[in-house]
């Protein structure tokens, strides 16, 4: 079916996009066009939107369970969202929050408690920045990670951000 002929707007998806305003079509939705995920999978940390519909690199494949104790061999990683906000200096991280998951990848069984990661994304979008739970190592990959991504952004970023994760 052309959407165009039928009067439909289409609807995309554009992660850390360049538009300031989002009016019209769509408003009062949730935005996710400024809304993007890292996975921090032990001493590494990589940008994988897959996340944002459960499937990244690390969940692929893997049925998950809120019960821990149905991945006693799960390794720990971390989805982190990042919500990205432009104002008259520019862009800056505006919102980070990260949710912990167990992934047995031989098993393919993992843990985590989905309420948890919905609300950890859209407390990302309420620019709050909730990374409790971190350890040094994963605050250090993360950090560099943003630093690496956009150093501009980073050093726009509220002392916040940047002491939780000195």
């Amino acid at each position: 079916m052309d959407t165009e002929k039928k009067g439909f707007k289409n609807i995309a998806l554009n992660v850390v996009s360049s538009k300031v305003d989002h009016r019209g079509f769509g408003q009062g939705a949730i935005d996710l066009s400024n809304l993007s995920s890292i996975i921090i999978d032990g001493d590494e940390a990589y940008i994988d939107i897959g996340a944002i519909h459960a499937k990244s690199r690390v969940e692929k494949g893997v049925k998950f369970s809120p019960n821990k104790e149905d991945t006693p061999n799960g390794r720990r990683c971390w989805i982190v969202w990042i919500a990205v906000e432009r104002d008259t200096e520019g862009a800056h991280y505006a919102g980070v929050t990260a949710c912990e998951m167990l992934v047995d990848t031989e098993a393919r069984r993992g843990w985590k408690i989905l309420p948890d990661h919905v609300n950890k994304l859209d407390y990302a979008l309420k620019r709050r920045y909730i990374i409790e739970g971190l350890s040094d190592t994963e605050k250090t990959v993360l950090k560099d990670l943003l630093i690496e991504h956009n150093p501009q952004w980073w050093e726009r970023s509220p002392e916040e951000l940047k002491e939780k994760l000195a």
